[in-house]
């Protein structure tokens, strides 16, 4: 393992109040076609990291995609693993993710017990993160794979007595998630009760597909913003959601 680079400057960004962006690469939709284009745009919008990963990887492209992606830049990859498959050495670090906010035990620590002996022994930076799914609005893939009810969008104390539980059992991030493609992305009003409550950092994602969306979420105290489906398909957004974001560290 490395020595907690991603972790420090997380924690750093976060105590200096420096806003992120991550781009969200699901190497099942590569066949796109535009992941020069994609990694191009990220370079030139100053993209603080890749995250790698989908619910579902039905191809062999994770091993490909992170190659592409070292050769054409030095942006952080971090693995953002939908399950033990979705593993590989050529990343930077992993997001080990914790369902906290559903009642599955395997996503709780069974499937965590099967990766630690593989992580043990990997580069990769383990980032331990409560992962709360929050409705979007739809049945979403992490949903139906998960196997677990997601957290209902008004329900802002509950998203805040979760996170403060993962944040007491030691998660070192918490990631709230509306899901890829959701229809409702997490409120404003949620994310300010969670970034309130907890010290750890506060990564949001799930149907942000505009900069105003990105802005509104920064300000109300999310310090990482993820946005994958609106780039897979128009991926022009990189630079301006990154503009809107970035925006506040002036």
């Amino acid at each position: 393992m490395t020595d907690n680079q991603l972790l420090a400057s997380l924690q750093e960004a976060k105590k200096t109040g420096k806003k992120k962006f991550a781009v969200l690469v699901d190497p099942d939709k590569m066949s796109m076609g535009n992941m020069d284009e994609i990694i191009e745009l990220a370079v030139e919008a100053k993209v603080d990291y890749f995250f790698i990963g989908g619910s579902l990887i039905v191809n062999n492209m994770l091993d490909k995609c992170l190659t592409d992606i070292k050769e054409k830049c030095d942006i952080p990859t971090i693995l953002f693993p939908g399950n033990n498959f979705q593993l590989s050495f050529r990343a930077d670090g992993i997001l080990f993710l914790c369902l906290i906010s559903g009642r599955n035990p395997e996503l709780l620590i069974g499937n965590h017990v099967l990766a630690a002996p593989y992580l043990k022994i990997s580069p990769l930076e383990v980032l331990p993160t409560g992962y709360i799914l929050v409705d979007g609005g739809i049945q979403t893939t992490v949903r139906y794979i998960s196997n677990t009810n997601p957290i209902p969008h008004a329900k802002d104390d509950i998203a805040l007595c979760t996170a403060l539980a993962g944040e007491m059992l030691g998660q070192k991030l918490m990631f709230m998630d509306a899901g890829s493609g959701a229809k409702t992305p997490v409120s404003t009003s949620m994310i300010e009760a969670v970034s309130s409550a907890v010290a750890v950092p506060l990564i949001v994602g799930g149907g942000i597909s505009t900069p105003e969306k990105a802005l509104a979420n920064v300000k109300a105290g999310a310090d990482v913003i993820v946005v994958g489906n609106a780039i897979e398909k128009d991926a022009s957004l990189i630079k301006a959601i990154g503009a809107a974001i970035h925006s506040v560290n002036a």
